[in-house]
Parts: structure tokens; C-alpha cells; sequence
């Protein structure tokens, strides 16, 4: 087999098959390409008038034509390398107890199915609920403002991912990520996933995807517990030895893989109460800006917006002020999506984006967020970014006069400084429960609004139409990402607290599905490395 890159098709051609493409790339003929297999698909859409597909696969060739690529050397072509296996040797020590995961977001859930299929049969605790009832809480607190503030966007089977895009895209280079993409297919997502350039699930097949991965870990004997928030460590010279369940049941274990979500503020207080280090982290903070899609699609894909073979386009910028030394940036842009109320706590206004597979409500929304660090938040305490996370949360929640009104205000008005009396002809803005129209600038620090102002000018230079007078930006969009970090240390335990395995978005070592995934894969690793299973 050989692996064959930049092998381009044109949006118009047949793509159902691309051997002949494949052929016109090495220059060989078509009868001696053979079998082959898409590692991946991208779009290249920089020349508008002329937009590609291009590929990279492994295919298999003739003899013929296997001889003729090494006498010409041809450039991006290369001999398949194996697949590397990454394989733990078992550790040695006794485990007396089951081990428990606090937490069934992406780092909890694969923690898990890591475990169990490595005969260990973990103990999973959820603060929210299964993934079903948590869909129908969540869909009445946008309906009626009635917050559940145990199940909820942020807390519940599946993490706060699970009502998002579904975005699957990551930036770290670890061969666990295919093997992750592989449980997401094996559970019902779409088998484009492990090979799309930008692969997404979407909300809705993301709901089923997460049921089924718990299906999966419970089968190979592992249980897990919603409504069951850990309020409590075990602690014995320095060694976990156990949780504390709502309050009041005692689980003792060996060990804990701690894998809470970046919005488990309580958890984050009542591990500084126990010892656990905890630092400061810089995230990002903003707004959410609203367009109509089919602005999006013709500023991305000229005259081919709308083509059948290309999808809701998406956009990602990055604008940076060096005198400033910060950057504000496009974060979890959802094309054809809808702007969601994102709370987790009483009388507070947070929001999210997110998209159904099909990406096809018209309209798209991305976050534009800018970087604030541990400087910013007024406080050496390590839990000073939770209030500072809280303290604009609650202003937005004073704009929108209560109720998770949200805040919101016409793009013109915003970079004019002045409030919106109304939001004119855009009764597409999506947010629910609903929006007031106000001012962004008294929900966020000024160092951030000008930042975003400054910011939105250059989007509109690389985006047309980005700073349009009647794009919706609502506010405030806060949860970007944890805002502590918990320490730990080479092996992967917390430093000062053995048996505690922080892992996960929650505990600052990952941003996003896939990166949070192989987090707690890893985390579980780390405790096959060292525990024996049990008999």
C-alpha cells in the first residue's frame, strides 16, 4: 500500500470514485491503481472561482505502476507505515477496590471504556443526568427560563460537548485520536468522521453516540451513577481513598480518575479544601456574533454557495494586538446553528453555540472571544477565574433584566458604542429563552470590548460582511475553557495527593472532545501501569 497525497478533484467532478484521479496524479494507468482507502478529505477553497477536493490515500498499485513512482520519485508519495499500537504493561500493585471516575464527559467516558476493556470494572459518578432526561431539561429551561442547575448544557452524560457542533477537530498529534474516532463510529457516527479535514457530529447524533459508548463500558462490566455529584474526598496520609456521594455515601477506592467539566465550580472548591493544588489558568472571553448563513457561504465560496457537494461554510480568525499583548480569535463556530442559554448556576447568563448534523437552521454563530489571564482577575487566590468568570456572568444576567434574558446588540451599534433600542429585522437571532436588546460593553471589561471592536474590523477585512450593521452579537460567552488548572504530576497523579488522576478539560489539560478523550484514555493507562486487575 501507499500512501498518496494532494490528489485534487474538482467540487464539480463525480467523487463517488476517484481512481481515475488517483491515476492522473501518479501519471500511471488507471488499470493498475487497485483497491484504496480515504485517510483524508479537505477543501480548498481559496481561489473562488475554482474549488478542490483534495485527498490523501492509501491505495494499493500495480506492479507496473509501483515501479515507475520509485523511478521517478514522486513527490508525496510514500510506502503506508503500520498504524503504531500503544501498549500498556500492567502494573504489579494490588488494587482492593474498583476504581472510580468522577465525571462522564469525553475524559470520563473513555477513562472508562479504556479500563473496562482491560478488565477493570470502573465506577463512574455523574452529577447530571443520562443523556435523554438531561435533553428534555435542558429543552425546557430554553422554553420556559426554569434552570436545573444539576442537569443542564454543562452537567450530564456526555459533558458540554454534547450540545455543541460536535466538533471533532484537534490539534494534538497522538494515535489514540483515530482509536477515539473509531469507539465515535462504532457508536453511531458518521464513518466521514475518520477522514474529513473538519469532522463533526452534530448535537443530535451526538446524543446517540454518547448513550452508546456508556452501553458499551457497561457491557464490559463498568457501571456508572447519574444524579451522584462527588461532595467529598476520602483522604488518608496523603493518599485518596475514597468519595463521598451527595453528601452522604461513602465509595472507598484505590483510586480516582478526576474528570469533571471546566463548569464544576463546587467541585474545584471542595478539591482546594482538600489539599489538592490548584492554579490559575488563562481562558478567553466575549461575545456570540449571529449572520445569516448564506453570507457566510458567499464571503467563503463565491458563485459555488450553495452547491450541492459543499455544505454551511464555517470560518476560523485570529486578530492579535501586540502592543496589548492579547488576542481575540473565532472559537466554536457553528455553521447553521442556534446560539443556546449555557447557565449552571442560578441567575447568571452564559451562552454556547451549537449544530445539528444537518447544519441547516440558516443561520451561523461563532464566539469571539478575547485571551484574559491570571493578571486580569484581580487575585492571587487559585480560584480567582471562577470569579471573574462569574462577576461578568452576572452582569449579563442584570442587562437582560432577569429570567436568562440575554443581552444582545446590532453589530453597528456595538462598534459605534451605543446601545441597541431594538434588533431591527432579526428575528433569526436564536437565542432562547429570548434576547433584550442593550449594550455588550456594560457586561464585559473595557479592555475586552475594544479589544472585540478592534477585532471585528479586521474579521470584516478577511471576511466580507463580518461587521455587517445587522449581525447579532449577544452576550456574554464565558466557558471557553477551564479556568484552573489541577496539578499533576509525571505519572499523572495530582502533586502532593497520591491515587488522584486529574484529567480533561475540566482539569486544563485538554480544549475539546477529542484532546479530553485521549486525556482520560491516557489517565486510564497510567493506572493500568501501575494497579493489577482484579481477580
Amino acid at each position: 500500500m501507499y500512501r498518496v497525497t494532494d490528489i485534487k478533484v474538482n467540487i464539480e467532478a463525480d467523487s463517488e470514485d476517484i481512481s481515475a484521479h488517483i491515476a492522473r496524479r501518479l501519471s500511471v494507468s488507471p488499470v493498475e491503481v487497485g483497491d484504496y482507502h480515504i485517510v483524508k478529505k479537505a477543501l480548498d477553497a481559496r481561489k473562488k472561482n475554482r474549488l478542490f477536493f483534495v485527498y490523501t490515500v492509501d491505495v494499493s498499485l500495480g506492479k507496473k505502476a509501483a515501479a515507475s513512482i520509485m523511478r521517478r520519485k514522486v513527490s508525496g508519495v510514500f510506502l503506508k507505515e503500520p498504524e503504531p499500537e500503544i501498549s500498556v504493561t500492567p502494573g504489579k500493585m494490588a488494587m482492593s477496590h474498583r476504581p472510580v471516575i468522577v465525571g462522564a464527559g469525553p475524559a470520563g467516558i473513555f477513562a472508562a471504556l479504556t479500563l473496562a476493556r482491560n478488565g477493570f470494572r470502573p465506577l463512574v459518578f455523574e452529577r447530571g443526568m443520562d443523556v435523554a432526561t438531561r435533553a428534555r431539561d435542558v429543552e425546557r429551561f430554553w422554553l420556559t427560563g426554569i434552570l436545573d442547575a444539576e442537569s443542564n448544557v454543562q452537567f450530564g452524560e456526555g459533558g458540554a460537548g454534547t450540545f455543541s457542533d460536535g466538533k471533532l477537530t484537534t490539534r494534538i498529534n497522538d494515535s489514540r485520536v483515530r482509536s477515539v474516532l473509531r469507539d465515535f463510529v462504532a457508536a453511531g457516527a458518521p464513518e466521514e468522521i475518520m477522514y474529513l479535514n473538519k469532522p463533526h457530529i452534530g448535537t443530535d447524533k451526538l446524543r446517540t453516540v454518547v448513550k452508546n459508548l456508556r452501553l458499551f463500558m457497561e457491557k464490559m462490566g463498568g457501571e456508572i451513577y447519574f444524579g451522584s455529584k462527588v461532595t467529598g474526598l476520602i483522604i488518608e496520609n496523603d493518599m485518596v481513598k475514597g468519595v463521598v456521594i451527595n453528601g452522604e455515601r461513602e465509595i472507598f477506592t484505590d483510586l480516582v480518575i478526576m474528570a469533571v467539566g471546566h463548569s464544576a465550580r463546587d467541585t474545584y472548591e471542595m478539591l482546594e479544601e482538600a489539599g489538592c493544588p490548584l492554579d490559575q489558568k488563562a481562558f478567553s472571553i466575549g461575545v456570540r456574533v449571529e449572520h445569516r448563513q448564506c453570507m457566510i457561504d458567499k464571503a467563503q465560496y463565491g458563485s459555488f454557495a450553495g452547491h450541492p457537494r459543499l455544505g454551511a461554510a464555517d470560518y476560523q480568525m485570529v486578530y492579535k494586538n501586540s502592543d496589548l499583548n492579547r488576542a481575540a480569535y473565532t472559537f466554536c463556530m457553528c455553521p447553521g446553528g442556534r446560539v443556546v442559554a449555557a447557565a449552571s448556576e442560578k441567575n447568571t447568563v452564559v451562552t454556547n453555540g451549537m449544530s445539528d448534523y444537518a447544519r441547516d437552521t440558516g443561520v451561523a454563530n461563532s464566539a469571539v472571544v478575547v485571551s484574559v489571564t491570571p493578571d486580569d482577575f484581580g487575585s492571587l487566590q487559585p480560584l480567582a477565574g471562577v470569579e471573574f468568570q462569574r462577576k461578568w456572568e452576572k452582569a449579563a444576567y442584570k442587562a437582560g433584566g432577569g429570567d436568562y434574558i440575554a443581552p444582545a446588540q446590532l453589530m453597528e451599534d456595538f462598534l459605534a458604542g451605543r446601545p441597541s433600542n431594538n434588533l431591527g429585522e432579526n428575528s433569526w437571532a436564536t437565542y432562547l429563552p429570548g434576547l433584550k436588546p442593550g449594550d455588550l460593553h456594560d457586561c464585559l471589561p473595557g479592555y475586552v470590548t475594544s479589544m472585540l471592536e478592534e477585532a471585528m474590523e479586521s474579521f470584516n477585512r478577511k471576511l466580507k460582511g463580518f461587521a455587517a450593521s445587522q449581525a447579532v452579537l449577544t452576550g456574554v460567552e464565558t466557558r471557553t475553557s477551564a479556568p484552573v488548572r489541577l496539578v499533576r504530576d509525571a505519572d499523572r497523579q495530582s502533586v502532593g495527593l497520591s491515587g488522584l488522576y486529574p484529567a480533561g478539560e475540566g482539569a486544563g489539560y485538554a480544549g475539546g472532545i477529542i484532546s479530553a478523550a485521549v486525556d482520560g484514555i491516557r489517565a486510564a493507562e497510567a493506572v493500568i501501569g501501575k494497579f493489577r486487575k482484579e481477580l
